[in-house]
């Protein structure tokens, strides 16, 4: 069987919002983005909300975690999936569940109690810098860029 066509991986804690839906999705050109969010996939109104934000003619999913490991595998090679997870944790759930993401942008990760400013839109703790360290050990290639149109950072940041 075919590996899915997963275009990009975006770590986002607001996840289908206007830089995803515009910026990122036109750069990328995926047909399909699919948020892997076990509180997301049963809460109907955050869906809603999100649909309203994703461009015309692409398509949503809103999976959780175990459903998104379960059903990858099963997606059409037509099918140009832009993953977008809340948090390292959870991508690291899925490249361990054997969802064969490649590549991970680090994108917006907000200050909260407990975390420290990394990068421009990036704020980590101890379990955040665990997470992208084994991934790393995995082989998964790690980027911070908030939007498609500023540089990449320095993925060392993360680790300072």
């Amino acid at each position: 069987m075919a590996e899915p066509n997963i275009l990009l991986t975006r770590i986002d804690n607001r996840l289908i919002h206007g830089q995803v839906a515009t910026q990122w999705n036109s750069t990328i050109g995926s047909n399909l983005i699919l948020v892997a969010n076990d509180e997301v996939s049963g809460n109907t109104m955050r869906q809603n909300l999100m649909k309203m934000a994703a461009p015309t003619g692409v398509q949503t999913r809103f999976f959780s975690l175990q459903k998104t490991i379960d059903v990858i595998g099963k997606a059409s090679p037509q099918q140009k999936i832009f993953i977008v997870a809340e948090s390292p944790q959870d991508v690291l759930k899925l490249v361990k569940g054997g969802v064969p993401i490649r590549k991970v942008n680090i994108g917006n990760m907000h200050m909260s109690e407990g975390k420290r400013q990394v990068a421009t839109s990036v704020a980590v703790d101890d379990a955040d810098v665990a997470a992208f360290r084994e991934l790393q050990e995995l082989g998964v290639e790690l980027e911070i860029r908030r939007v498609p149109s500023t540089p990449v950072e320095d993925t060392g940041k993360l680790f300072a």
